[in-house]
């Protein structure tokens, strides 16, 4: 039987580019899964904004994030990536991570070379901790993980603190110390964008699509041709259920009348359907119907 990190480590190697859109919560993760996507994204930001209320600068702990991560793995069939910040300290801590996300379902963990507490990859302000650091990190996560399919994501935030060249040296040096996957995070320019794949023609890159942040928005069919093997979009879904309940709410607290704008809502069958009504009441008929 295929895992999920498997099946996701098959999908690395094909010859088409992953597209995995951002969930921040369960119900975004079945609606993505139902759109079409092979994969998703469990946004560290996104969940710090959904279930605290906070900006992403480090405040979620990781038992906070691995709760939301647990529930969108058990509510979809399709490989998860789970965004790990730092690891939540150092590498001891996070081994003890990479177990408890492992244990959960992931396919794939993302870990950064920021200090703890971490900043969002696409602000101001972010700090480094050294190379050899972050060399370690990765060590501690391979002898971490139980199984050797579980995908470790090294992302450098190296671009926007100490430049292109030191990002790339950070950057082999990551894929030498054992990581599956690269992230550079934050290239702001297309040119940029393509000498990441340029100068690492040898391993799976990753690249972060962020509505309003540095790097530039392209077509997915562009990423795919300039080489990159995932693109993340982990912004997308929340700003835009953000703003539909913005538009809602506001004409709710203009008119006072729900009914008048009916158009810009599922319907109350449609709702539960999303989230398997009908497959439970068929278990409710097999199980609990005497």
């Amino acid at each position: 039987m295929s895992t999920q990190p498997a099946r996701l480590r098959k999908m690395i190697g094909e010859k088409r580019m992953i597209v995995a859109p951002g969930a921040f919560d369960a119900l975004s993760a079945r609606l993505i899964e139902q759109a079409g996507f092979s994969a998703l994204y469990v946004t560290g930001a996104g969940v710090a904004s959904s279930r605290l209320g906070v900006p992403d600068i480090g405040l979620t702990t990781m038992t906070e994030m691995l709760d939301a991560a647990r529930n969108i793995v058990n509510a979809v069939g399709i490989p998860v990536i789970c965004d790990m910040d730092t690891g939540y300290g150092n590498a001891l801590n996070l081994m003890r991570a990479v177990r408890e996300f492992e244990a959960a379902g992931a396919a794939a963990l993302q870990i950064e070379d920021q200090v703890t507490p971490k900043r969002c990859g696409h602000t101001e302000g972010k700090q480094l901790i050294e190379k050899a650091e972050m060399i370690q990190k990765i060590r501690a996560f391979q002898e971490a993980r139980r199984s050797r399919d579980l995908v470790l994501i090294a992302r450098t935030d190296a671009i926007a603190v100490e430049g292109f060249e030191n990002a790339f040296e950070r950057a082999r040096a990551y894929v030498e110390a054992g990581a599956d996957v690269l992230f550079v995070e934050a290239p702001k320019t297309i040119e940029e964008m393509k000498c990441i794949v340029e100068l690492l023609p040898d391993v799976p890159l990753l690249v972060n699509m962020v509505d309003g942040g540095k790097t530039p928005m392209l077509p997915a069919r562009e990423l795919e041709a300039m080489g990159f093997k995932i693109a993340i979009y982990p912004t997308t879904a929340w700003t835009a259920a953000i703003k539909a309940m913005q538009r809602v709410l506001g004409r709710l607290k203009e008119t006072g009348d729900a009914a008048a704008f009916h158009e810009d809502r599922v319907s109350f069958e449609t709702m539960f359907e999303i989230v398997g009504r009908s497959q439970y009441q068929r278990l409710e008929k097999k199980f609990l119907r005497m």
